[in-house]
């Protein structure tokens, strides 16, 4: 019987070897490990066999069904890899002339950090970017978050393998490297850089473990801000954001700030808006950023001494924007691609 055995071994390898579709994978998998499948009858046998038959038949019988298994496995990885290739399409030819840029346009998200950059420009912000691979230093440790916080469990933050390396990123110690989860780390690296005063907005994307729904998405885009300087107040921030989100939303537009918590600023808030023309928005209190007083920690944290230096940071969805300016109510339309939708904006401003 183990003679069997080492046959339907070989019939299911003979026989995978030229499945090329999933029905053909099915039909396979049938005709060996179904139940009337030959290697579940020769299973069977085994009450046919002596008890001192049967030990040696049963390990025999499990090695040639993890065989078969493991033949399934890589001729159901084959065709699912080649069903990835297919819905791709015809392979791009790079040698062919571009189309005519009159038939291009700009994604909404690029429109709308623009326009979120050329407002704060007016008031003096300058525009600093960085990696989007930071390490757990500058992104947690820099900016208050103790070691416990749920921000830096693996559920919610993509962490690299240990033993990763990268050439152009520093670290403060041996940290672990991970994809940015906000763009709060590149003011942490500018004020390592740059001494106050110093104001300036840190446009980007980010990435955080999220289940991709209508509101949320793994990959997304943030605008931070931080001002330091000295006497900075939360009427500084107050004035800085009104001025930004009329700019953004129209002169008609209502603020309000409510009491939050955020470990790298105190006292902390989320700032909602309401105004006239958002549709079935309109008139309604929407929450739109966070934002607070730079924490006296932090800012010891990068070698400032808060007796002298004070500042304010803030940060929203470049999405969320986009969705509130244009009433988009499902944040997916940003990523599939869809001329139809992208058409829409492609000279919007």
């Amino acid at each position: 019987m183990e003679n069997d055995l080492q046959a339907i071994v070989a019939q299911a390898e003979t026989i995978l070897k030229t499945v090329s579709s999933r029905a053909d994978w099915e039909q396979a998998k049938a005709t060996i490990l179904g139940p009337n499948g030959s290697l579940t009858q020769a299973a069977k046998g085994i009450g046919q066999l002596t008890k001192e038959e049967r030990p040696a038949f049963g390990q025999a019988l499990n090695q040639a069904k993890k065989k078969v298994e493991g033949f399934f496995k890589t001729s159901n990885e084959s065709i699912e890899a080649q069903a990835d290739l297919a819905s791709l399409g015809e392979k791009a030819d790079p040698s062919l002339p571009s189309v005519p840029s009159h038939l291009g346009g700009t994604h909404p998200l690029t429109n709308v950090r623009r326009r979120v950059v050329s407002i704060f420009r007016k008031i003096g912000f300058t525009v600093a970017e960085a990696t989007e691979v930071e390490t757990e230093w500058f992104c947690f440790d820099a900016l208050n978050t103790p070691d416990d916080h749920p921000a830096r469990d693996e559920q919610d933050t993509l962490f690299f393998p240990p033993n990763s390396t990268w050439a152009n990123i520093t670290q403060k110690a041996k940290e672990a490297h991970v994809l940015r989860t906000h763009t709060s780390s590149v003011q942490i690296r500018t004020l390592f850089k740059e001494k106050p005063p110093l104001r300036i907005i840190a446009p980007g994307r980010c990435f955080r473990r999220d289940t991709v729904d209508a509101t949320h998405s793994a990959n997304f885009h943030q605008t931070e801000g931080l001002y330091v300087d000295k006497n900075v107040t939360v009427k500084d921030l107050k004035a800085v954001l009104d001025y930004f989100l009329k700019e953004l939303f129209g002169d008609k537009l209502e603020t309000r700030l409510r009491p939050s918590f955020f470990p790298f600023t105190e006292p902390s808030f989320e700032v909602d808006l309401k105004a006239p023309n958002l549709g079935k928005l309109s008139n309604k209190w929407i929450e739109i950023m966070g934002c607070g007083m730079v924490d006296p920690e932090v800012l010891k944290l990068v070698n400032l001494d808060p007796e002298e230096w004070s500042g304010f940071a803030f940060g929203l969805g470049i999405e969320r924007v986009a969705m509130i300016l244009h009433g988009i109510d499902d944040i997916r339309h940003f990523y599939q691609n869809d001329q139809r939708f992208l058409s829409q904006f492609s000279n919007a401003t």
